[in-house]
């Protein structure tokens, strides 16, 4: 699912007020920080990653390479804070604004 700008720009007004939930740091994308990732989607739909200075990695190719591991898109890349988003499965809460 590829967001519009307008969509693009709902979900990065409603990441300001979430903090990051996941670190990346010098051990990078563990299978089990994907996984974790990946539920936190399920249950939040809108995450907020954090990278860590000692994380040798870019963020913008760690966004990208989690993005495609939990089949979520990428909001914004900010510095070192990756927002990601998915609509949950089970019970989707943020409804986006039509294109």
């Amino acid at each position: 699912m590829d967001l519009t700008s307008k969509q693009r720009a709902y979900l990065k007004s409603l990441s300001g007020k979430i903090e990051p939930i996941f670190q990346i740091g010098k051990s990078s994308l563990t299978p089990s920080l994907t996984d974790a990732v990946s539920d936190a989607l399920e249950k939040r739909e809108l995450v907020k990653i954090s990278v860590l200075k000692n994380c040798a990695d870019d963020p913008k190719e760690l966004a990208q390479i989690v993005a495609e591991r939990t089949h979520a898109d990428v909001v914004q890349v900010i510095g070192k804070k990756i927002i990601l988003y998915r609509p949950s499965r089970k019970s989707p809460k943020i409804e986006l604004p039509s294109t």
